[in-house]
Parts: structure tokens; C-alpha cells; sequence
């Protein structure tokens, strides 16, 4: 048993997990809201460790190490045969597994399924989208929702109205209903007032026959109020639904730090616009991270700070990793490597899972640098730990007294059989 590094296979490990992110960001870039997150996170994992372990399987056939030359000459096509098992399938079946735990709605939480567009009709608006922007963003939104959605309307000044029940946007002729809801909206001149748009949309949400829903709300105003919206924000906190929030051209700061409070409160997000033009940019940012909750990617939604889905985040990777380890020893055949390479994965993916934790912010270029950063220690603590935990090469030297054979002795010059090295030695 021996604490040893092959750092051919650290440097190969750590390009097959280069490669294995890259090809991670575009599958999370085309098919996040696209595919069950169960299997997007599975193929994920998977994905990741057939190039990890790739890069380990190379750097052994080049440099044999850490197995010795014997398993190169022996056991390689066995090992062939094992590797897209053991990397690809155990790390997709693992990935599905903990994805799908973590995704569950735990605590009474719905899915949201219904979204609320709270839109300021107030006097103000008349300056800051002249052009009306903003209903041509609703509408934009609206054209981009899953069949599954639903959505209503409440349109707000000094005063608050419904302007549209919850209407499914699961055909043309429902979709064709709204957008003509939304063409009804006119400014007004009134003042602004949270408390009374807050109010009513609840007003709509308890009146739901499905009560199975959850319900999210974005709430879009260029001003401040000067209304109290502690009860109806304890509601909304009660019942668990998320308040996003958009600010267009806020001259007053007060209006700013009232709507991102009022997100904030409630497990939403606040969005900055400045332009009325980026108002569909922010709806749409909003509603792609609906309930966010992979294992790589920032949680979002009433949960977003919750703690119990912080530590399963970090445990999940602690056994993607650990499982991973454990898998690039099974193809090499070797259980020694497979214990060290398994411990070590666990501490990379407990390390990886704290810095996700702690990293991810939403922000694209950010959160894809966090999950390299998370991939890189995976990789390398794999690598590293045969520095740790000794291993033994996979040489499968035969045991002959314990497989009951005789042992030889050795032969004098004439042929016979002789006495022992040690028995000359000691005179007997």
C-alpha cells in the first residue's frame, strides 16, 4: 500500500472536467425549461463524469501509475467495457435521483403554475413609457408560457381593478382573450398605490378553485407609495407566494428600496429597468427562473434561502462526487482506488456543493464561473487524494499457499531439490 501521485492523470482529469462543464453550460443554456430538471441534471452529471473519467482512463493507459504496468497488459479491455457504465449511466442515475429529491416541494410549497401581472396605470407612466412598452411586454411574455400557465391581470393607480381572471394560455383563441384584456389598459391620472394592487390580486388568488396551484406575482410601477403594505405583504409571506418586482425609470430612490423590499419580503427578485424598452427583457428573466432549483444553478422562489435545500445542495454533491470517485475505480477494476478515489470525490463534492452554495447569484457569466470553479475541485480532489489515502496496484499477485498450491523449492546445481536459503543460512 502506497500514497502516490500520477500528476498525468490530475492534468487530464482536470481537461476532461473542462470539457465536461462546457458541454454542461450549453446543455443548461438550450434546454433548461425545456426538459424535465430531473433528467437535464442527470445528463448533467453524467455527461461530466464520462469526460473526468475519460481523462483519468487516458492518463493511466499513457502512465500507468497508480494501476501498474500489469493492469495496462491485462485488464484494459475489461475496462473498456465498464467505463460507460460506471461514468455516464451510475452518474445519470445518481443525478436524476438527488435532482429529484431536491425539487420536491417541501413545507406545503406549490409549484407555481398561475402568475399574476400587477401593471402601474398611474399618471406618471404617461412620462416614463409614452409608448406603452410595457403591454407589449406582457404580451410577449404571455406568448412564451408553457400551455400549463395560467394568467391574470390587475391593472392599478390610486385605485386597483381586475382586469382579467385567471385564463389558461393553452390555446390561441385564450391567448388572442388576453392580449385583447391587456389593449384595454389605459393610463390614467391617478397617484400610486401598492397597498390597494396588492390587495386585489390576493382578492383574485384565494377566489382560485384549484388551490393545488401556486401562484407567483410581478408587479411592474415607476413610482413610490406612500401606502402601507405590511398586511398584505404578512399575507402573501403566509400563503408562500413569491412578489417579483420591476422598476421602470425610478427617479426616487424610495420607490426603488419599497419595490425591492417588497420582493425581497417575499422570496421574489427586484429588477432594475431604466428603459421601458428592457421591461420584456426583465418579465422574461423573471419568469425563466420560476421556481429555479437545480443542483448547479441559483435557487430561487419562497425557498431561495431556505435552509434545508442549502444542505441538501451540499450533501447531493458529497455523494455525486463520492459516487463519481468510486465509479473511476470500478472501471479500473481496482477496489484500492476505488476507496481513495471515492473519499476524495466526496471531499471535492463537499467543497463543491459550499461553493455553489455560496456563489451562485443568478447572473450568468458569475454562476458559470462558480460551476467551473465546483467541477475543478471535484477533479482535483479526486486526483489528489492517493496522496492521502494509499492505494495498491491492480497486479492480482497469486497467493500460492493461500490457494493451496506447493511451494517450489529451490533446485541445487545438479537438478535435485535443495534446502532453503534460509536453512543453509542457519547450518540445517
Amino acid at each position: 500500500m502506497q500514497r502516490k501521485i500520477n500528476l498525468l492523470l490530475l492534468l487530464f482529469s482536470l481537461i476532461g472536467g473542462f470539457i465536461g462543464y462546457a458541454i454542461g453550460e450549453l446543455m443548461l443554456a438550450q434546454w433548461t425549461g425545456d426538459m424535465p430538471r430531473s433528467v437535464l441534471m442527470g445528463l448533467y452529471f453524467g455527461v461530466l463524469a464520462l469526460f473526468i473519467g475519460l481523462g483519468c482512463f487516458v492518463a493511466e493507459l499513457v502512465n500507468p501509475h497508480l494501476n501498474g504496468s500489469s493492469w495496462r497488459q491485462r485488464y484494459t479491455g475489461l475496462s473498456w467495457k465498464l467505463f460507460v457504465p460506471a461514468t455516464l449511466v451510475l452518474l445519470f442515475a445518481a443525478g436524476w435521483g438527488l435532482q429529484f429529491f431536491y425539487g420536491l416541494n417541501i413545507g406545503g410549497l406549490k409549484q407555481v403554475k398561475d402568475i399574476v401581472l400587477v401593471i402601474d396605470n398611474s399618471g406618471s407612466m404617461a412620462e416614463t413609457d409614452p409608448d406603452n412598452q410595457r403591454y407589449v411586454a406582457a404580451k410577449q411574455l404571455i406568448d412564451q408560457m408553457e400551455k400549463d400557465k395560467r394568467v391574470s391581470i390587475v391593472g392599478f393607480s390610486n385605485l386597483a381593478e381586475q382586469v382579467l381572471p385567471f385564463t389558461s394560455v393553452d390555446s390561441a383563441a385564450n391567448k388572442a382573450a388576453i392580449n385583447a384584456a391587456i389593449d384595454s389598459l389605459v393610463p390614467t391620472d391617478g397617484g400610486t398605490d401598492f397597498s390597494l394592487a396588492l390587495e386585489e390580486s390576493l382578492k383574485m388568488i384565494d377566489a382560485k378553485a384549484d388551490a393545488k396551484r401556486g401562484t407567483m406575482v410581478i408587479l411592474l410601477s415607476d413610482g413610490f407609495s406612500e401606502s402601507d403594505v405590511a398586511p398584505q405583504l404578512a399575507l402573501y409571506k403566509e400563503q408562500q407566494i413569491a412578489i417579483n418586482s420591476v422598476g421602470l425609470s425610478l427617479v426616487d430612490s424610495r420607490g426603488a428600496d419599497l419595490l425591492r423590499s417588497i420582493a425581497e419580503s417575499t422570496g421574489g427578485a427586484y429588477y432594475d429597468v431604466q428603459k421601458a424598452t428592457e421591461v420584456s427583457t426583465a418579465f422574461q428573466t423573471i419568469y425563466d427562473t420560476i421556481d429555479e432549483r437545480t443542483l448547479v444553478t441559483e435557487r430561487t422562489g419562497p425557498m431561495a434561502d431556505a435552509t434545508f435545500y442549502k444542505i441538501v445542495r451540499v450533501i447531493s454533491m458529497l455523494l455525486i462526487g463520492g459516487v463519481l470517485g468510486v465509479a473511476i475505480g470500478l472501471f479500473f477494476d481496482n477496489r484500492y482506488l476505488a476507496r481513495s478515489f471515492g473519499i476524495g470525490g466526496a471531499v471535492g463534492g463537499l467543497l463543491a456543493g459550499l461553493v455553489l452554495e455560496a456563489w451562485l447569484t443568478g447572473q450568468f457569466l458569475g454562476d458559470s464561473f462558480t460551476r467551473f470553479m465546483a467541477i475543478a475541485l471535484l477533479a482535483i480532489m479526486i486526483s489528489l487524494f492517493t496522496l492521502i489515502v494509499p492505494i495498491r496496484e491492480n497486479s492480482r499477485p497469486v497467493n500460492d499457499r493461500r490457494r493451496g498450491a506447493p511451494v517450489p523449492r529451490e533446485r541445487g546445481a545438479s537438478g535435485g531439490e535443495g534446502k532453503s536459503k534460509d536453512s543453509r543460512n542457519h547450518g540445517f
